[in-house]
């Protein structure tokens, strides 16, 4: 197998160091200090400490990098061609209701283009992890697209937007279209690890609107190094700016595509 190069060590091991307090008080929903950030959107104390060990853990190593995290927004560096982009804790709802499924997630952008990414469940113990032209990984076992040509064989995942969210009437609409065509539709709310899944070959495909690009900087990567297509949610090539995207193998993403727009 490939082994994480340096760069991605760095990311392996901040992304772990800021995981463990989130396993330590992961359970113990009662006891975090929990403040509203808006309507159905929490931010817990964990949240925030969890950032804070990712921003000095590789500010630490790469201190001229800028940087974009979830909790503290963007900070620009001395270099301004690269930029790591971190979410501390994907999956906060999941989280404070003590479901298992939610992770640490890290990317690094050179030029635009995302070259790095870790994505990290410390309940599961699964590290996914890819660097651009080298492939993705869970572990140490290298991580393929799911084989499935047909529709009615597949399972997507994807997201509801939640209150106070706009796009429940085009998300209803897509749902019904997507749901009359495949074998089964997810929604299990994280959206670093639905992309992790794909790229797993564990769902066949996942959309979602709605997202910001550190949700799913390092998912994109994931995908396409492990022989996906990712797009925007209309098909169009740029979707950590878009805040949509559509990510599966290359055979079913023009009939996802085709199906999502059959909601218009």
């Amino acid at each position: 197998m490939t082994t994480p190069t340096t760069l991605l060590k760095v990311m392996i091991d901040a992304v772990r160091k800021a995981a463990r307090g989130l396993t330590r008080d992961f359970g113990e929903v009662a006891e975090l200090q929990v403040s509203k950030k808006g309507a159905g959107d929490y931010v817990s104390a964990a949240d925030i400490k969890a950032e804070q060990v990712l921003f000095e853990e590789l500010m630490r190593v790469r201190p001229g990098y800028g940087f974009i995290g979830e909790e503290r927004g963007l900070i620009e560096g001395s270099d301004k061609t690269h930029t790591w982009i971190v979410d501390p804790l994907d999956g906060t709802t999941n989280f404070l209701h003590a479901i298992p499924h939610f992770a640490v997630t890290a990317a690094l952008e050179r030029d635009g283009v995302i070259v790095a990414g870790v994505t990290y469940n410390p309940i599961s113990n699964e590290m996914f992890w890819a660097e651009k032209g080298k492939g993705a990984y869970l572990n140490d076992k290298r991580l393929r697209v799911a084989a499935r040509r047909h529709l009615d064989e597949t399972v997507l995942a994807t997201g509801i937007p939640f209150i106070g969210k706009p796009g429940h009437a085009v998300f209803l609409k897509e749902l019904h279209q997507v749901s009359q065509k495949v074998s089964g539709v997810r929604r299990f709310g994280s959206a670093a690890l639905d992309l992790a899944y794909v790229a797993a070959g564990r769902f066949d495909g996942y959309w979602e609107r709605g997202l910001q690009n550190w949700d799913m900087a390092a998912g994109t990567l994931l995908v396409t190094e492990a022989g996906g297509k990712v797009t925007d949610a209309d098909g169009d090539i740029a979707p950590l700016h878009s805040g949509t995207v559509l990510a599966s193998s290359l055979e079913l993403h023009p009939l996802i595509l085709e199906t999502l727009k059959g909601a218009r």
